[in-house]
């Protein structure tokens, strides 16, 4: 297969505008699709061409996918990059991709409905001899199943929706008496956000950490890793701050998880970039979590310490190319804090509104991914995410202080952001000696 000459991003903000940086320096066209929300925004302004494909709600744009096949066949895009998010672990828009003789670049439809249902995945982990977190074999029949199950596994458990993702459609339950509550508003929860509400369960790790293993795969069975991130600052089940090396990791936990990894990706003959996570408890031992048949929002830490481009690899992978099944290991230490328009002070709240002052910070070891300018306006139908500071050193003691002297030079006015909870952060002796697992949050103050 040839390279591809023209790719349409079907996503906004800063991942269609990092993709578009990769495409320009391949010597790749780019399409942008917008929402009208979105008509200011710099990936409509630094890609080639842009399609207006809807008004502000995702569901009438970034999530039609007859509007974005309409614009990548307007524009002859032989190729779809679908980001991180919207439509891009949704096996149908892959399955439509290539009815319409378009290169999706991501998953196959087989892959994405085998790791996108986390029942089906489990099931597949468990056969591949990765190890699970116990729980129900398969998908809960009814509330009558689940109290069943759960006496099996034992409580504290957790309820988990099939077709869940970003923190939605899950609910630990500590006790029976609670159960009957938690389903009815799992269920709920999940058939709102995912038109889908199967569950199924699983035993509640308490106090993990959250560790996920970059993987690749290319279309010949090759596959190979890239090492670790550790995610495991994260308030409701949203990331807040990753960093890599992990400071829980050693040289026999990494080559552990790092297999296992690998394991998991030829299982389901993976193509392209992903990522496998896995929750790591007190005494290192590691069960599978779930499979993101996708770029993430914190691969960016990956390529400072590696040096590697992982959106070039993607399109390389996508286009055919064979990989060499190397793995990486990191060289240096990088941290991202996700800079959110939320309020940290008022319950992270959303602050949509107009930014009226922005200055970046600079120097060696900084790395800023954004579609935000002074004038911008934050939308207030999308996710709050609006840029993500990355710092790179020799040792985590050396990025931490890069970290803190980054927060202190960036400044964004007009709207509140989570700037100032992240400098607190980085003052916490816990946080700056490694020691911290998923339940940071619940008693961190700010």
């Amino acid at each position: 297969m040839s390279m591809f000459k023209k790719i349409l991003i079907a996503n906004r903000g800063e991942i269609a505008l990092r993709v578009i940086r990769t495409c320009k320096e391949m010597g790749i066209k780019t399409v942008a699709v917008y929402s009208t929300a979105d008509k200011d925004s710099l990936p409509v302004r630094f890609a080639d061409e842009a399609v207006c494909i809807g008004p502000p709600t995702s569901a009438e744009s970034y999530l039609s996918i007859p509007s974005i096949i309409a614009a990548a066949e307007i524009t002859n895009a032989d190729a779809i990059h679908p980001g991180y998010g919207f439509l891009s672990e949704n096996a149908k828009f892959s399955r439509v991709c290539q009815e319409h003789n378009i290169k999706f670049i991501g998953a196959t439809p087989e892959q994405i409905d085998g790791m996108g249902d986390k029942a089906n995945a489990k099931s597949t982990m468990i056969a591949a001899g990765v190890p699970c977190i116990p729980g129900s074999k398969g998908l809960l029949k009814d509330l009558k199943d689940a109290i069943k199950t759960a006496k099996v596994v034992r409580y504290p458990i957790i309820l988990k929706a099939t077709a869940g993702g970003g923190g939605k459609g899950m609910r630990v339950v500590w006790k029976e008496e609670d159960m009957e509550a938690a389903w009815d508003a799992t269920r709920a929860e999940s058939a709102a956000a995912f038109g889908n509400n199967a569950l199924y369960m699983e035993k509640f790790i308490e106090d993990p950490r959250h560790i996920e293993i970059q993987i690749a795969g290319d279309q010949y069975g090759n596959a190979c890793h890239l090492s670790e991130r550790d995610c495991s600052i994260q308030r409701r089940h949203q990331k807040l701050v990753e960093e890599t090396p992990s400071p829980f990791m050693t040289d026999d936990l990494r080559k552990r998880m790092g297999d296992a990894a690998i394991q998991a990706t030829k299982a389901v003959n993976y193509e392209g970039v992903g990522t496998v996570e896995f929750l790591v408890d007190k005494h290192r031992d590691f069960y599978f979590m779930e499979m993101n048949t996708r770029i993430q929002v914190e691969h960016t830490i990956t390529e400072e310490v590696i040096n590697y481009d992982l959106i070039k690899e993607q399109i390389k992978l996508a286009a055919g190319e064979k990989m060499s099944g190397e793995n990486h290991f990191p060289t240096m230490h990088a941290i991202q804090c996700r800079i959110n328009a939320e309020d940290p002070s008022a319950n992270f709240r959303p602050s949509p509104g107009k930014i009226t002052s922005y200055h970046a910070p600079g120097g060696h070891g900084i790395r800023i991914d954004t579609h935000v300018y002074a004038g911008y306006e934050i939308s207030p139908y999308y996710d709050s995410m609006i840029s993500k500071l990355i710092v790179v050193a020799q040792t985590r003691e050396e990025a931490i202080k890069k970290m803190k002297r980054a927060l202190g030079e960036y400044i964004i006015e007009g709207i509140k952001t989570t700037i100032p909870f992240h400098q607190k952060l980085m003052e916490d002796e816990n946080f700056v000696k490694g020691e911290f697992t998923t339940s940071f949050m619940d008693t961190f103050e700010y």
